[in-house]
């Protein structure tokens, strides 16, 4: 059984417990914001308890701590917590930049703590289908693998907050690209970003409005990259692996289609159970997405904000 407490209960933060009311193996011992009144409201509407400081989480027997608090925090409340023994259970992207990122790794390691990601892909069944589908040979040798996430607007009209559309800390590719990039490098292995372009408004502290960019796989296989917002059309995120035998299409996370050579593409609807990430957590299962890992995304992405 974990037992979990949590730093930093925004949107995604209230989803995971919404998600920890379903679960069999994991129990929320305590939450901590330094937003008073959003505590209120999450004790309130789902009876969780809350922490009055960080210290006061650290010490109501929690075993792991999920931190969802903006990324230029992580690292210090992520270094903390290892140096009191409580793996950590960390929001995406992994921290403000990959020194920052580098600093929880050592942490992590030298108080031999436990870590994951929180990275949803990893655990959804169309996800695990698609990565089957590749590894035998469904869609034969893969030539090109492509990203695109659209959306009308930045920040998402739910996801708004005093950071997530400011340059120093938000934007798409902070909060939406780690997801892919991690994906296709579970997939592909090492990534390299050979070239790229990113455009900004004028006004200097607000994030992003495009990118695009190319690379390649560790295997040569070519990788392009693209996002833009302030669009006419709906959010649209789309993830698509391009085989000579077919092509394999993930759309808007969760629904995931295949297309045959001359054929109209049909979308995948069978899939296996897959674990929870809890349930995974709980294994210590060798799916879970490792601080390392999150390291190398947060290059990735270091490497794109890059001017």
């Amino acid at each position: 059984m974990i037992k979990l407490g949590m730093v930093g209960a925004g949107i995604v933060g209230e989803r995971i417990i919404k998600q920890i009311e379903e679960e069999q193996s994991v129990v929320l011992l305590g939450v901590y914001d330094e937003q008073k009144e959003r505590l209120s409201y999450l004790n309130e509407t789902y009876g969780v308890p809350i922490a009055e400081s960080l210290d006061e989480l650290f010490h109501s027997g929690i075993d792991w701590l999920y931190i969802g608090t903006p990324p230029a925090s992580h690292a210090e409340i992520a270094i903390q917590a290892a140096r009191a023994g409580l793996h950590i259970f960390s929001e995406k992207p992994l921290a403000h930049d990959a020194e920052d990122g580098l600093q929880m790794t050592i942490a992590a390691d030298e108080n031999q703590v436990q870590t994951a990601m929180h990275f949803p892909l990893m655990y959804k069944d169309s996800v695990r289908e698609m990565v089957i589908l590749i590894k035998n040979g469904s869609i034969g040798n893969v030539v090109r693998v492509e990203f695109e996430g659209l959306f009308p607007e930045w920040p998402r009209p739910w996801q708004k907050n005093p950071w997530i559309a400011s340059r120093e800390q938000g934007g798409f590719i902070r909060e939406v690209f780690p997801h892919y990039l991690q994906l296709i490098y579970r997939m592909f292995g090492d990534l390299t970003l050979i070239n790229h372009q990113v455009t900004y408004p004028q006004q200097q502290d607000l994030c992003e409005t495009g990118v695009i960019a190319y690379g390649r796989t560790n295997a040569g296989i070519p990788l392009h990259l693209s996002g833009l917002s302030g669009i006419g059309q709906k959010e649209s995120l789309q993830l698509k692996v391009y085989g000579d035998q077919g092509v394999l299409t993930l759309e808007n996370w969760n629904d995931l289609y295949l297309s045959e050579r001359n054929e109209e593409r049909v979308q995948v609807t069978e899939f296996a159970a897959v674990p929870s990430i809890f349930e995974e957590m709980n294994e210590l299962s060798t799916l879970l997405v490792p601080f390392e890992e999150g390291l190398i995304v947060q290059r990735l992405v270091d490497q794109l904000l890059a001017e």
